[in-house]
């Protein structure tokens, strides 16, 4: 699709769960396809059955918790770039939207998806603070509490009820995207104004909330924790 850069989740053995090598690429990708000035369009998809499983873990006995902070802080980063670009975002979400993926998901304009998939924010279960802000500008503190604080998931209808998804497409997939990503009537310059005139910067904040919570000691400890509650 012309001016429609489309950015793949591309770690399909993994269910794409963003690795620190991950949110590199992805952020690498966001950068090169906003320096294309005919590029009015970046749209996120997931190879294989999921759009993304959330914060790599495999990994964990070898981490720390300072690369920890530093992968979160990485991974805030990139939120930030797509809910503050200045051209239309889309995500396009397939089985498991959790975690990070979750919060990619919810940075963008135009939030669709298949009526399999399913929504779930656990960063709250070891104490870290990643996109609850933006979350809750969204879809409301009532909406969006029990997703961050009681680890409720979402299907694809209650997300379509509570503002995280903005469509729930059955059917062809390439077909309704061709139609729905169709160039914006306003220019690029005119979307970005737009962009910055309706979405207050609030990018610094939002890492120091992250940083703090990041940087409580145990960060390691609370994850694994969290993960072997996942496995019983």
């Amino acid at each position: 699709m012309s001016g429609v850069a489309t950015i793949w989740l591309d770690r399909p053995d993994r269910g794409n769960a963003l690795s620190a090598g991950a949110v590199d690429a992805l952020s690498a990708a966001v950068a090169s396809a906003l320096a294309d000035g005919a590029t009015h369009t970046l749209l996120f998809r997931g190879r294989g059955r999921h759009f993304c499983t959330g914060f790599d873990l495999s990994s964990l006995e070898a981490e720390t918790d300072g690369t920890l902070r530093d992968r979160f802080v990485a991974l805030e980063r990139l939120l930030q770039a797509v809910w503050h670009a200045p051209v239309r975002t889309a995500a396009f979400a397939t089985g498991r939207a959790w975690g990070a993926g979750a919060d990619l998901f919810c940075s963008c304009d135009i939030r669709a998806c298949a009526p399999d998939a399913t929504l779930r924010f656990p960063g709250s279960a070891f104490g870290i603070v990643l996109g609850t802000r933006r979350l809750v500008e969204l879809a409301g503190w009532d909406r969006a509490r029990p997703l961050v604080t009681e680890g409720a998931t979402a299907d694809a209808a209650a997300a379509l009820a509570a503002g995280l998804a903005t469509d729930v497409v059955e059917g062809d997939a390439e077909a309704w995207l061709a139609a729905r990503l169709a160039p914006p009537v306003a220019s690029r310059a005119t979307l970005g104004a737009i962009r910055a005139a309706t979405r207050a910067d609030r990018r610094d904040e939002d890492l120091a909330s992250l940083d703090r919570s990041a940087s409580v000691p145990g960060l390691r400890a609370r994850i694994e924790r969290y993960r072997e509650s996942l496995r019983r």
